[in-house]
């Protein structure tokens, strides 16, 4: 028995290395609560969640808070009972946004001490089936570096040890705008050359017609991926941009839960699913989804929360890879490790990753 004595909360707000620009979003730094899960023998499980803009995580955390009345008192072997319990307390129409994310941060928190209070790395209770993954550089050409930059940078994740990279476009859905976008992708590739992988994100930047156009435009370029070109929840125009835009599409981390992948996955929406462990709602809703993912053969490959990422990467087949963000990299004591264009599965207890205290009080608000 490992039983939960208290959840506790910290707000924090970690600047980026550089302001980022996307089609649709543009930050300076990222909002965090940070959870803590204690059990009466001092086992500390973490997990956490974040908002592009630092002002809603308040929102967050105070949703997170009332979250405890579910988890004090009961066995972090109770982790999957907790989340329905959660899950049934839910408004009916607020399965999304703010309450699935406090949902994911308090599920991460309960299954790391699960496994911390046992001693092994949460991969191993869940069934580890590989102890590197591969990645790609995603904390980068963003859609306000210009072309000189963008080469620049490309080389220098190669150089870093990266064997695939991420390049945003979404420029204007203009004749004019397509040369822009396909002359930043092929700057990227001509820059990591051809043993370096290229994925394309759109961040929902187009119309189903233009997205089309790009992706034929891109075609020639052979892209790893084009990822939501249209807007989320338009799985008509995904699947249509598949069906004739002659590159894969990549999406699925905008929605939530594991009917949100249901749905893209029934849609014939994606070659790749990218589940986010934040709005699937956590590690007991990512299983699941990754689970209705294989049964339809579809590959997955984790959206943000690397560190975390991690323990599903390592215990599910068919993950392909995961994405390397390193904005929350600050937050942590321990570093990850990438070898060969893979990340190195920590064999730590729990996640492998705790939180750095000195960087908890520096970032608190």
């Amino acid at each position: 028995m490992a039983t939960i004595e208290r959840l506790t909360t910290t707000v924090v707000d970690v600047p980026l290395p550089r302001p980022i620009a996307t089609s649709i979003h543009a930050s300076r730094s990222v909002g965090c609560v940070l959870v803590d899960v204690t059990t009466t023998d001092g086992v500390v499980g973490q997990g956490f969640a974040f908002a592009m803009d630092g002002r809603r995580i308040r929102a967050f955390d105070e949703v997170v808070r009332d979250y405890a009345r579910f988890v004090e008192g009961r066995d972090t072997a109770d982790a999957e009972a907790i989340w329905q319990d959660v899950w049934a307390d839910l408004n009916p129409t607020g399965h999304a946004g703010i309450t699935v994310s406090a949902l994911a941060a308090v599920d991460v928190a309960v299954w790391d001490a699960h496994a911390r209070s046992r001693d092994v790395p949460l991969h191993a209770l869940f069934g580890t089936c590989r102890d590197r993954v591969a990645t790609y550089a995603s904390s980068g050409l963003w859609l306000s570096v210009g072309l000189d930059d963008l080469a620049a940078e490309a080389r220098r994740f190669v150089a870093d040890g990266f064997r695939a990279v991420k390049v945003r476009i979404g420029s204007a859905p203009t004749a004019e705008g397509l040369a822009d976008d396909v002359a930043r992708v092929r700057t990227v590739s001509e820059a990591v050359g051809p043993d370096v992988a290229v994925h394309v994100d759109a961040n929902q930047g187009f119309g189903v017609d233009h997205a089309v156009e790009v992706a034929r435009a891109l075609a020639p370029l052979d892209v790893a991926w084009l990822e939501e070109p249209v807007a989320y929840d338009d799985l008509a125009g995904h699947a249509r941009v598949r069906a004739d835009g002659g590159v894969p599409v990549a999406t699925g981390e905008t929605v939530f839960a594991r009917a949100g992948i249901a749905a893209v996955v029934a849609a014939g929406a994606c070659e790749v699913i990218m589940p986010d462990l934040q709005r699937v709602g956590g590690y007991t809703e990512m299983r699941r989804a990754c689970a209705l993912a294989a049964t339809a053969g579809v590959p997955v490959s984790t959206h943000f929360f690397t560190e975390h990422s991690l323990s599903v990467a390592a215990s599910t087949p068919g993950c392909t890879s995961v994405e390397h963000v390193d904005w929350f990299a600050p937050l942590f004591a321990e570093s990850m490790e990438l070898l060969d264009g893979e990340l190195v599965v920590p064999d730590r207890p729990g996640t492998g990753f705790t939180f750095d205290e000195d960087a908890r009080r520096r970032y608190a608000v």
